[in-house]
């Protein structure tokens, strides 16, 4: 199993602005061929940041998600555009969403969303030693900077609003990384 599937073909099949799905034709080391679709993503990924200012606050954005037409709770994020590092990305996102910079950005760890049809790569980045700085972004509405406390993530985790499998993630990486040793879900 370890041997990964041969590929013998890949077509786009369907192609929006922003979705591109593509077939691919596999050969597994077995024999068994299969047809797999996905939906290929940009070559250079996404970035999430956990921003946490100096009173231990995680600085969350609430703004319109049209997948679940409704007004989301979560943590700042977007594309990586072309010649920009990660921690560029995030710096830049977190300047056009929050009106902050970072002097401190860590890479927590790159994570896929549905890998199994889904080519789309996101790193999280945790974003410390915050400081004054706004970008204009592309965002069609002034995007809200909710302050949330760290030490009370149970709370965070109950509202309804607060449901991206990305954002709860993060948030459980980022209390174990700054709050060792406190018990989980407090």
């Amino acid at each position: 199993m370890s041997t990964s599937p041969k590929i013998h073909a890949t077509k786009v099949i369907a192609k929006t602005r922003i979705f591109c799905v593509e077939e691919m034709e596999l050969e597994f080391s077995n024999g068994t061929h299969r047809t797999y679709e996905r939906l290929k993503a940009g070559v250079q990924g996404a970035v999430m940041i956990i921003p946490v200012d100096k009173n231990n606050n995680l600085l969350l954005i609430r703004e319109y998600a049209a997948g679940t037409e409704r007004y989301e709770l979560a943590f700042p994020k977007g594309l990586i555009e072309k010649g920009e590092t990660p921690k560029e990305a995030a710096n830049r996102e977190l300047k056009e969403e929050v009106g902050m910079g970072a002097k401190t950005l860590t890479t927590l760890k790159p994570m896929t969303l549905a890998p199994g049809y889904l080519s789309h790569k996101m790193y999280l980045i945790l974003a410390r030693d915050l400081y004054g700085e706004k970008l204009i972004g592309d965002e069609p509405e002034e995007i809200e900077v909710v302050p949330w406390p760290l030490a009370n993530k149970k709370a965070l985790l109950a509202r309804d609003d607060f449901t991206e499998a990305r954002s709860i993630a993060a948030l459980y990486m980022v209390s174990e990384l700054l709050d060792p040793g406190r018990q989980s879900g407090t």
